[in-house]
């Protein structure tokens, strides 16, 4: 089955598909071998194919535990899942991924913080009839930068004692957006979705 399926080069139809999603899973490994798995969003066709089997894709201002871009930079396998709840349809894609902060490759993408490459060693189609249908309803997060780059400042970095860990840039920043919450507050903004 695998020889069947499987393929080592993207074609014509996985680029269309990838380059028409706005969100991916993206699996990594830490520096000591434990797996895990992050959801990647950002506007449609975020994901590029730059030619001769290589995708790019944005890294934007996260939670700042450095755990994705940290893990390509200690193990640079990686497994890419581009999903359809809607129609539904899935490809998965493996490849070697490496860091880059190229200007020419990090203008595609108005306020990344940097770039991964994966140069793809493996693609295919799977199975789509275990998947559950959903339905969109919102085109997309506030939180994707726009295509100046800009974005609200989230409510987690609101949160007090995390004030110490942020980026110089956004230290100080909290009174400007409704003042410092505690963790308590700041789960009551997720679980009513306003976070």
């Amino acid at each position: 089955m695998v020889q069947a399926i499987v393929r080592d080069e993207l074609e014509d139809y996985h680029i269309d598909y990838i380059e028409s999603r706005d969100y991916f899973f993206l699996s990594t490994v830490t520096a000591d071998g434990e797996p895990t798995v992050s959801y990647k969003g950002g506007p449609v066709g975020f994901v590029k194919h730059l030619g001769d089997g290589k995708l790019v894709f944005p890294n934007y201002d996260g939670n700042g535990m450095w755990l994705s871009m940290g893990n390509i930079d200690a193990a640079s396998k990686v497994g890419m899942l581009f999903m359809d709840f809607e129609t539904p349809w899935r490809i998965r894609v493996q490849g070697d991924a490496k860091l880059s902060k190229d200007p020419e490759l990090m203008a595609h993408f108005p306020g990344c913080n940097m770039v991964a490459t994966v140069d793809v060693t493996r693609v295919f189609q799977n199975c789509a009839r275990m998947i559950h249908k959903h339905k969109r309803v919102e085109d997309h997060s506030i939180y994707v930068p726009d295509t100046e780059g800009k974005q609200p400042f989230p409510a987690w970095k609101r949160i007090a004692p995390l004030q110490d860990f942020l980026p110089e840039k956004d230290r100080g920043k909290a009174a400007e957006h409704g003042g410092l919450i505690i963790e308590e507050e700041y789960m009551g903004k997720v679980m009513d979705g306003t976070s």
